[in-house]
């Protein structure tokens, strides 16, 4: 009723009709509280003769990579008084690849969200403005996406963490580089290998074990792992490292979906011997080691 009135007495008070734009989150084709609009109450009846003749819902489309550089130029002027240096436009590429991998954009849709988009942006800010930074390096904006992809659907546990917590989960995110390049992983020579009897899982289930009474569960143990499913099928490889503490889980789909085991958090690095699936200083999953 209170929308009749406006739209009734807002146009013989003013002469001319008043518009009203309801805005509702959705995904893909689908029409949101399009059920409720359908009722047959009188109330929704009248709702929806007042909706517009030719174009009664539409749909705003996220953002193409030369809209993200718009929005990252507007940032930049808002965000000039802490930053004097930032310029966030030379990362328009690199950040538009991050968000439309197929976790924050599962309809491939090639567009970036406003959500998504201003958290990375965000979180980054925030890193470098208690680093007392006067510009965004590009390794936190990567820390950042490495969060919004590994985490997307990770239930954080909060147990009295104080407030250093998210300055440590973004040096948890960042591993340490020199010149640019990612950490190279320990391998073990072929003729050392052969001779080993015991598979990379078998020997962290047995370290596990001798932990597991004072140790509790990693925060990652039962995620899912956003893995293509026909990648992981076609690679032949079903072991997978935990992107937060290292464990090792040979997985296999259930229901359509990698899910990772229960385990205690690992507290000791042991040398890589095999291939397996890995995701730690990437913003996607790979096979590496072998």
């Amino acid at each position: 009723m209170l929308l009749k009135e406006v739209t009734d007495q807002g146009r013989l008070q003013y002469d001319h009709p008043l518009g009203l734009c309801l805005v509702a989150a959705g995904r893909g084709d689908t029409i949101p509280l399009k059920e409720t609009f359908d009722l047959p109450d009188p109330t929704w009846l009248q709702f929806r003769r007042r909706f517009d003749k030719l174009a009664p819902f539409c749909r705003i489309a996220s953002h193409t990579s030369e809209e993200v550089r718009a929005i990252l130029a507007t940032l930049e002027q808002e965000y000039r008084s802490l930053f004097p240096q930032l310029n966030l436009r030379q990362w328009t590429s690199s950040i538009y690849t991050w968000l439309t991998h197929p976790v924050l954009d599962p309809t491939h849709s090639g567009r970036v969200t406003m959500d998504n988009l201003m958290k990375l942006v965000t979180t980054a800010l925030e890193w470098s403005y208690l680093a007392g930074e006067t510009d965004v390096v590009p390794s936190r904006l990567k820390s950042a996406a490495e969060l919004l992809v590994l985490r997307h659907d990770t239930l954080k546990l909060i147990d009295g963490a104080g407030p250093d917590a998210l300055h440590l989960d973004q040096n948890k995110a960042e591993p340490a580089s020199v010149n640019g390049k990612e950490p190279e992983r320990q391998t073990v020579p072929e003729n050392e290998r052969a001779s080993t009897t015991k598979t990379a899982e078998t020997v962290e289930t047995a370290k596990e074990q001798a932990q597991t009474s004072t140790s509790p569960n990693c925060t990652f143990s039962g995620e899912l792992v956003p893995i293509d499913l026909k990648r992981f099928t076609e690679s032949s490889i079903n072991l997978v490292e935990c992107p937060h503490c290292g464990r090792m889980r040979s997985l296999s789909p259930v229901k359509g979906v990698l899910r990772f085991k229960a385990h205690t958090r690992r507290k000791q690095q042991t040398p890589l011997t095999e291939k397996l699936w890995s995701a730690t200083g990437k913003t996607d999953w790979d096979v590496v080691g072998g």
